[in-house]
């Protein structure tokens, strides 16, 4: 299977959750640290049964958070 790249170039195009595959794409990390990241304490994720996301302002507000430390 191919895998897509997922580009933004606006925080204005990111929806209003996001996936791992997302969250790694904002962040420039990989899928794998993308899901260990969203599994640590302290970072926003949403957990719907098995599905984790993340919302798209409280990961401007983390990772603005991640600046100020």
């Amino acid at each position: 299977m191919k895998e897509r790249k997922i580009t933004f170039t606006s925080v204005d195009q990111l929806t209003l959750t996001l996936t791992a595959d997302q969250v790694a794409a904002v962040l420039s990390i990989s899928r794998a640290n993308a899901y260990s990241l969203m599994h640590s304490k302290g970072f926003p994720t949403i957990q719907i049964g098995k599905r984790m996301v993340v919302h798209r302002d409280k990961l401007i507000d983390w990772m603005n958070a991640c600046v100020y430390l």
